[in-house]
């Protein structure tokens, strides 16, 4: 299920929670509707406010964390390729076959995560990669250094190929995390009732239900941005592929 549509389910139980308790309003008992009921609720309804806003908090900024994280990887992958190609420009005019295999590997990476027609990435843990990543780290143990600087460069390129795998690892775990879905729930529970009491106790005119609409709005708008950063290579928000494009333009010079 898209994120948009989980939206749209969440804003229309939220709303859908306020028009019933509008609804409700005309059969209650009038004593019901005291102004001691009133303060007795508003005083519950203070507590799930407040309990509410603590879970999206956490889970807005747990979403934020986790989209922040994958992008600065994706800019140190991106500055760690340059690195591992002008080592291996240093090391000498051998190393031109595995530089050749980076830069196909890089193009073939960008081609897969952002696609030129706009469409879903590829499978990321595809095996290719994995070969390809493989192949790359025996081809700079297979060189045969002459000298003490030669095999400094050697090592270093084996250290920032394992340190490019390793991020690679982390990122594919990173976005195998979904959302808590328990989090979501409880919160859109608590929402329900929260503007279901909102549409009980207020009154039936075009200017409350426009205010619980767009109230009813921005919170399954903010449900729609923490899905969306969960899934931060594909969707509106994502992360931009410059970075990993500027390493491709460096590679080979």
């Amino acid at each position: 299920m898209s994120e948009l549509a989980i939206a749209l389910i969440v804003f229309s139980c939220i709303f859908g929670s306020a028009l019933l308790g509008l609804f409700l309003r005309g059969m209650l008992p009038e004593h019901h509707l005291s102004s001691e009921s009133k303060d007795v609720v508003k005083l519950a309804m203070g507590l799930i406010a407040t309990m509410a806003a603590l879970v999206l908090g956490l889970i807005t900024a747990s979403a934020k964390s986790s989209f922040d994280a994958q992008k600065s990887e994706m800019v140190h992958s991106a500055a760690d390729i340059i690195r591992l190609d002008r080592v291996l420009a240093l090391y000498g005019p051998e190393t031109k076959e595995i530089r050749d295999l980076l830069k196909r590997a890089v193009a073939f990476r960008i081609h897969l995560i952002w696609p030129e027609d706009g469409s879903a990435p590829g499978n990321l843990d595809s095996p290719e990669m994995t070969r390809t990543a493989e192949e790359f780290e025996d081809k700079i143990r297979e060189l045969s250094p002459q000298n003490e600087l030669q095999r400094e460069f050697t090592a270093r390129a084996l250290q920032i190929g394992r340190d490019l795998l390793a991020t690679r690892w982390l990122q594919m775990a990173q976005l195998s995390d979904p959302v808590p879905l328990v989090f979501l729930v409880v919160l859109v529970f608590w929402l329900i009732i929260l503007f279901g009491t909102f549409g009980l106790f207020a009154p039936r005119n075009a200017t409350v239900i426009v205010a619980l609409v767009l109230s009813a709005v921005a919170v399954s708008g903010s449900t729609f941005l923490i899905l969306e950063m969960h899934r931060p290579l594909e969707g509106l928000i994502k992360i931009s592929p410059d970075p990993m494009r500027y390493a491709l333009s460096q590679l080979g010079q």
